[in-house]
Order: C-alpha cells, then sequence, then structure tokens
C-alpha cells in the first residue's frame, strides 16, 4: 500500500525511480526523500524529482546544512487483511550503473525491531520533527550513531583489560575522524586486535610501537569498488555485526543522516564475516 525511497544517487535511466511512478498508477502511495546535495549529481537529482512529482509521487527535498546520505527503503504491504512492514537497508546506493562495479551489502528484512526504527527514520526525514523515541538497534547520524560506536570500542578496550579477547574488525571507504582514530589508538594500546580493510582515504597510522601496533590495516585493489562498510565486534564472543552506510569521517559521523544497522541473524553474520576473512587473507 506505501513505499517510502531514499533518493541519494541514482542511474541516468533509473528503472527503480520508473517502478516508484508506476506504483503510483497502480494506486499505492509513494514517497521519495531526495538528496539535492549530492555532488555531481545535484541537476540529476532535481531533474529525477520534479519527474517523480509530476507522476504524483511526494517528493520530499534536501535538509538545510544537513545531507542524508542513508540508504533506506520501506514498503507497507497487507497481508491477511493485517499491516507488515518490510524494509531494505544498504550500504549502497539504488544505481543500477553503479551496481555493476560497486561491491555492496543490502539487507532485505521485516524484524520489527528494525522496520519500526526505520518508519522513525522516515518520519523524521518527512516531518524534520526529532524521534520521540531512542532507537536502540538502529545507529543513526545525528542521533546515536557517534556515541554508540564509542560504547562499542569501549565495550572491547574492557574485556582486553580484563585479560579477555578482544577484537575489531572494520571494513570502510575512508577513516580520518580525528576522535575515531584516538580510540582505536587507546584501544590498540588497551591490547584490543584491530583489522581493518579502507579503500580510500586512511589517516591512521598503523604499526607504530607503542600507540597502533595491534592495528593492521589493507586495501584491496581490484575491477569492483569496494563500497561496503562492515563493522564486526568480538563482544566476548558474540559477536556484534553492523553494515553502514557511514564512513568513519567527521561529516559522516556528525553531520549526515546515516545509518548503521545490525545483522542479526546467524546464517547471515556469517555471510558476512565469511566475505571479510575471505578478502582479509587473499
Amino acid at each position: 500500500t506505501h513505499i517510502k525511497v531514499i533518493q541519494y544517487r541514482v542511474a541516468r535511466h533509473s528503472r527503480i525511480l520508473q517502478s516508484v511512478m508506476q506504483a503510483v498508477q497502480k494506486g499505492k502511495q509513494v514517497s521519495a526523500f531526495v538528496e539535492i546535495k549530492a555532488r555531481f549529481d545535484e541537476a540529476s537529482n532535481l531533474e529525477w524529482g520534479e519527474k517523480m512529482e509530476k507522476a504524483g509521487v511526494r517528493v520530499y527535498y534536501s535538509f538545510p546544512g544537513v545531507k542524508v546520505h542513508a540508504k533506506l527503503a520501506l514498503i507497507r504491504r497487507l497481508e491477511n487483511g493485517k499491516p507488515r512492514l518490510y524494509a531494505y537497508l544498504s550500504t549502497g546506493n539504488f544505481h543500477e550503473e553503479t551496481a555493476k562495479v560497486y561491491a555492496d551489502f543490502g539487507l532485505f528484512t521485516a524484524d520489527e525491531r528494525l522496520t519500526t526504527e526505520i518508519a522513525s527514520v522516515f518520519s523524521f526525514l518527512e516531518n524534520k520533527q526529532p524521534p520521540r523515541g531512542f532507537f536502540e538497534h538502529l545507529l543513526v547520524g545525528k542521533f546515536n550513531l557517534r556515541p554508540a560506536l564509542y560504547r562499542l570500542i569501549e565495550y572491547e578496550m574492557e574485556e582486553a583489560k580484563a585479560g579477555r579477547e578482544a577484537s575489531m574488525v572494520l571494513k570502510l571507504n575512508s577513516i580520518e575522524d580525528k576522535e575515531m582514530i584516538a580510540k582505536l589508538y587507546e584501544a590498540s594500546q588497551q591490547g584490543v586486535k584491530i583489522s581493518m580493510i579502507v579503500r580510500g582515504i586512511c589517516a591512521l597510522v598503523p604499526g607504530i610501537k607503542g600507540m597502533s601496533d595491534n592495528i593492521e590495516v589493507i586495501s584491496i585493489v581490484d575491477r569492483f569498488l569496494e563500497h561496503a562498510r562492515v563493522f564486526i565486534f568480538h563482544n566476548g564472543g558474540d559477536e556484534r555485526i553492523f553494515l553502514s552506510s557511514a564512513d568513519w569521517m567527521e561529516r559522516n559521523l556528525s553531520f549526515r543522516i546515516e545509518t548503521t544497522f545490525p545483522v542479526y541473524d546467524p546464517d547471515l553474520k556469517a555471510e558476512v564475516e565469511g566475505m571479510f576473512h575471505i578478502q582479509w587473507n587473499d
């Protein structure tokens, strides 16, 4: 009955947005949030926004001073007369062209713990009113993203101090946030083992004795562009795995609406972790 989607970057001939517009013709209530500050795609996004408005899609546009970088879709469906929410959360954009060469993760779920909070994100984007409750499962930029990541890192530090196994596995496009880098150096000094795959900017320096000797960083150079963000925390053996739209840069952690989302299903957790280790051990 309802479809909501965030448009950050889309293909020039987007079949996704064509489908969104066709849904309106079939009687669905469709809304799209269009980020018109997406670098290099400003004109294209405005053009698509106008097309969707003409087709009957309810279009919401950018916030002043805040970039919406989350990659989310939410669908409300009637099943046996009762509404059910489905959500898609991703590390990459709804863009058929870049999807051919960008390596990303996407999670399609009906888990109410996630769909309820995603509905709150869309409500905020549409009404500009901060959510009434706290996010318990999603880590959302401008709300709880940075402090929640700090808590996850600090838990590993406490485990290391107690002499227990403590580790983090991180995959990012870029890391340059000074506070986050300082936190990782501190964790390294406490004995937390940190393995990182960083595709682009890496302002963290690994392997410095007494400062970052427990941190190892590699990059992957291949025919695909490594675009996924993956955060795996050992968490006393009960691993916590997150996928994210956010790099660890000041702009992403402090000035953007981003979504970092947990992977709860054991099979999916094993799949994400397996992919990371394949890449790490190449």
